[in-house]
């Protein structure tokens, strides 16, 4: 299997017609162009799906070499780019001297075309033999008229002179290219120079770089890029020198071309860490997220301002602005990413220009005409709604503008929207008199029940005077109508007709509504009338429950646990309403009675049969009746709970959320803490020696790299130590162990192989084979290992999914005194779902639509050792890698019941969603001794990651034995 993998494929060509060696030969023999040109193609095909034609080869030297068609030439070489040059030992085949004169005849053949194609053709050439006579041919084609040609005898030569006697076949070669460079014109053969000199003769090429760097500017875009290789691999191999090459990045980022500004600013971000060198880096990317107008160009410049800040975030909080203006791609992925970075580039110096430009942007938002508007302006909201977070003082420049948009059709954008007005309400207190206001003018133009719920906790919690509590009892009249709800049956028309249908029931002036007869519990049939919409001055037709006050409409179509929460709401107001104790007696009581009707009419609405399309509910009757208790003042035991308890939980709730994100923003941004002991560096101090300020400053932050970046480069050994595995026993001939590191869409494998015997091991070859998603990229190689040697093999495996995966494999070697190979069968590798998904935050928000959203669930059945909930909630987020959503504050307590959210995020992007909810059955009288009872829910949108998370959890949840004791 070694040796069928051993050769090299520089090219692949699709065969669908396979073509016998005869009909090629005939097709050869012939004169006729066109027929040769399909019998090389078929013969080339044949010999790249393995087969071997030997008796081919002299017909195609007798009529296909002294061909003058063009193509066949090409044909010719591409077939004996694909034979057999060699024999078992490795020597040349005899026939392949007839090949030689041929291929110097092409080389000094008077077309270009020709010449250029067959130096192409010798860049693949591995065969010294082959090449040694044509040497004299490809040197004095440097000096051919036709820059193609030119162009391919410098990448001969390169190729040349990388085989292991190439200095032997060219020894001037260096020299000679330098001097082409220096004298040529072509573009593209001078790139090809600089990289061959920059792969073979680096201080030339380096000492040609500086004596050009007042000429950088004029460069070609081809030869600027050569230019860049060219400085990453001398600082490379000379990282003390890379100062005079930052001043050479820095003319070549001035280049009109974008891959060439791109390239610069890696480099220049790779090689300095000088707070100048990265504002111009970081310049440049802005300029090419303002400028170019391909998103995946935008998104990989993105990824790199990323980087920049989360390594250099003073400098970056600069350009912040600059960042923004990408805001008008109309890619949503491109907004959603620009929006990140410049959310946590926000001071106190920028935030009123950041929060000045997303106004703009959800003020543009409600043209018509603008692409996923609804998408987009909730992005927009929840920026605002975190900046204001930050810096509550900017919450009243954006709070007015936020709250004309809880009318959206998108509720998720209004739902946004209540939240940052409820969550502005707790913490400025300033600002509660204008947003209540504001939000008694736009009421009536909420439809969506999740935000009129909000709006109307808010009301029932922050109304604290009496003029602002008068007000939010006239928004709730206005919003639910007249009552009742249910029109009553006039004298005139009977509750049951005996035969045929009932008569038609008359409308009353005051309301306006739509009857049907509605079959009842025992067969008879009675007439109800719904009345949608009322109007003093006609009476119109109600079409359906969507007309008329947006709470009437809501009621109608059947939402009683809006009917609750407006039941609740009347209750806090008059309650506050009653302690404040400025309101006379008898308007007081007409203000409850009037509260009660409305309740009494919602409960009413909802015992009539057939009335809505959703029947009331018990929690919701239950809810309602307790309010008409309340207002009745028959339960004043309840009145601190309506009046205070509720506020102070929503309160507790929005600090734990606050101390949350502190804490995230604190471990984000932790960094070194400079020790009392350490060196002060004074650059005034530093000894210049005629270095430029952009060196000095340079010089200065790579000492402090080098200062501070031991103790992450033991950790990174450290770890890395930890992520060893061994593959063979200690007792076998090889002794293989691994080290395995999970890249964000790969897998590299580095094998360590020690021959353990006292024989030299040859043909030694790693197989490695996988199951799952995993999917190798490279060809096993052959290596020798002398007695006690130690080879290191890496292997790069592709990752397409978040799903566990096994690699295994073996080692064949050929030992000397043994006629066959052996074979070393290695331990297996398990990819653990666990190096995929890192803990993530997200809104509980966020989580439900998620949640609701995801198609994927599998449900895990609790069956653990553990006794306590809690101890076993923290054992699966130790084991699964998970971020718990819950807050401590509401884990506390010893219930005997857990419920508790988990978010994890994988390197694919896909989202990880775990419920956790646990229950600890009686066991003893006193409760102690039960075992937990409950499931494990797993939600995601792709199936791999819900299996595999899901037989994680199935694996780990049986604790130790001293944990579940504990």
């Amino acid at each position: 299997m070694a040796n069928a993998v051993e050769r090299s494929c520089t090219m692949l060509v699709y065969n669908d017609k396979q073509a016998s060696a005869s009909e090629i030969k005939e097709a050869l023999e012939g004169n006729d162009p066109l027929a040769k040109q399909a019998a090389m193609k078929k013969a080339v095909s044949l010999l790249l799906a393995g087969e071997q034609l030997p008796a081919l080869f002299i017909t195609i030297v007798r009529y296909v070499l002294p061909s003058e068609d063009h193509m066949v030439q090409k044909l010719l070489l591409l077939y004996l780019e694909a034979i057999e040059k060699t024999d078992s030992t490795g020597k040349l085949l005899p026939e392949m001297i007839l090949i030689c004169q041929n291929l110097r005849n092409n080389l000094q053949h008077p077309n270009e075309y020709i010449r250029g194609v067959t130096l192409r053709f010798l860049c693949r050439i591995k065969e010294e033999e082959i090449l040694e006579p044509l040497v004299p041919s490809i040197l004095a084609n440097l000096e051919h008229r036709h820059s193609y040609v030119r162009r391919n005898a410098v990448l001969a030569i390169n190729s040349i002179y990388k085989l292991p006697k190439g200095e032997l076949l060219m020894p001037d070669a260096p020299e000679t290219i330098e001097r082409l460079l220096r004298q040529e014109q072509d573009l593209s053969t001078r790139r090809n120079c600089l990289a061959m000199l920059t792969n073979h003769a680096i201080d030339r090429a380096i000492r040609y770089l500086l004596d050009s760097a007042d000429q950088l500017g004029n460069w070609g875009d081809l030869l600027q890029l050569s230019a860049l290789d060219l400085i990453r691999k001398a600082c490379r191999t000379n990282p003390a020198e890379k100062g005079k090459f930052i001043k050479t990045i820095l003319v070549l980022l001035q280049s009109p071309s974008p891959a060439v500004m791109y390239e610069c600013a890696v480099t220049l971000t790779s090689l300095s860490s000088a707070p100048s060198a990265v504002r111009a880096a970081a310049n440049c990317f802005c300029t090419l997220l303002a400028s170019h107008s391909d998103n995946n160009v935008k998104l990989i410049v993105l990824d790199r301002l990323q980087e920049l800040k989360e390594k250099h975030r003073e400098v970056m909080t600069e350009v912040v602005m600059d960042t923004l203006r990408a805001l008008s791609s109309p890619s949503l992925d491109i907004r959603k990413k620009t929006l990140d970075i410049s959310l946590d580039l926000i001071t106190a110096r920028n935030i009123d220009e950041v929060v000045g430009v997303l106004k703009k942007e959800v003020v543009k938002t409600q043209n018509k005409e603008y692409d996923k508007a609804g998408e987009y302006r909730q992005m927009l909201v929840q920026a605002i709604h975190s900046c204001a977070v930050k810096f509550p003082e900017v919450a009243g420049n954006v709070v007015h503008v936020l709250m004309d948009f809880l009318g959206d059709a998108n509720t998720a954008s209004a739902l946004d929207v209540i939240f940052f007005v409820r969550e502005i309400m707790e913490t400025n207190a300033r600002l509660r008199p204008n947003v209540l206001e504001r939000l008694h003018t736009i009421f009536y133009q909420i439809r969506s029940s999740r935000v009129v719920s909000c709006a109307l906790w808010i009301m029932g919690e922050y109304c604290a005077v009496t003029s602002e509590i008068v007000a939010a009892l006239a928004t709730l009249k206005e919003a639910l109508g007249p009552v009742p709800f249910l029109a009553e049956p006039t004298e005139e028309e009977p509750a049951t007709t005996a035969a045929g249908g009932g008569a038609s029931a008359v409308v009353p002036t005051a309301s306006v509504g739509s009857k049907r007869p509605a079959v009842l519990a025992d067969g008879t049939y009675a007439t109800q009338s719904a009345v949608a919409e009322v109007s003093s001055a006609s009476a119109l037709a109600a079409t359906g429950a969507g007309s008329g006050p947006n709470l009437r409409a809501l009621l109608l179509a059947g939402d009683f646990f809006l009917g609750g929460v407006v039941a609740g709401t009347q209750v806090k107001l008059l309650l506050r309403l009653k302690a404040l104790k400025e309101t006379p007696a008898p308007q007081l009581n007409a203000y409850t009675a009037e509260a009660m009707q409305y309740v009494v009419a919602t409960l009413r609405l909802g015992e009539a049969a057939g009335a809505t399309p959703t029947p009331l509910d018990a929690d919701s009757r239950d809810r309602m009746m307790l309010c008409l208790r309340v207002l009745a003042g028959q339960d004043t035991w309840s009145n601190e709970v309506w009046l205070a308890d509720c506020r102070a939980a929503f309160a507790s709730l929005t600090h734990e959320r606050q101390r949350e994100a502190n804490a995230r923003k604190a471990s984000a941004d932790a960094r070194a803490a400079v020790q009392p002991d350490d060196l002060i560096d004074f650059q005034v101090l530093k000894n210049r020696k005629g270095l430029s300020q952009l060196e000095v400053e340079d010089e200065v932050t790579s000492d402090l790299a080098r200062a501070t970046g031991y103790a992450e480069a033991a950790a990174a050994a450290s770890s890395r130590l930890n992520r060893v595995l061994q593959l063979t026993g200690l007792s076998d001939p090889v002794y293989a162990e691994a080290v395995v590191t999970v890249h964000q869409y790969d897998i590299v494998l580095d094998v360590t192989v020690t021959n353990r015997t006292a024989e030299t091991m040859q043909a030694l070859c790693l197989e490695l084979a996988t199951m799952g998603d995993l999917k190798l990229v490279e060809r096993p190689q052959n290596y020798t290992l002398a007695p006690g040697d130690t080879k290191l093999i890496r292997a790069n495996i592709k990752v397409s999914s978040t799903e566990t995966g096994v690699i295994f494999g073996n080692i064949v070697y050929e030992g000397t005194g043994y006629a066959e190979r052996s074979v070393v069968v290695l331990n297996d590798i398990h990819i653990d779902i666990m190096d995929y998904i890192s803990p993530a935050y997200c809104a509980d928000v966020q989580f439900r639509n998620m949640w609701a959203e995801f198609e994927w669930e599998n449900k895990v059945a609790i069956a653990t050792s553990f006794t306590d909930v809690a101890a076993f909630l923290q054992h699966i987020i130790a084991t699964t890698n998970m971020k718990c959503l819950t807050p401590p504050s509401a884990l506390e307590g010893e219930c005997g019941y857990l419920a508790a959210n988990l978010y994890a995020k994988s390197v694919f992007g896909e989202d990880a969603l775990v419920n956790v909810s646990v229950e600890r059955t009686s066991g003893g009288p006193d409760g102690a001794g039960g075992r937990l009872v409950g499931y494990i829910r797993i939600r995601s949108k792709t199936q791999g990651i819900a299996l595999s998370l899901g037989d994680k959890i199935t694996l780990m949840q049986k604790a130790p034995p001293a944990t579940a004791a504990a």
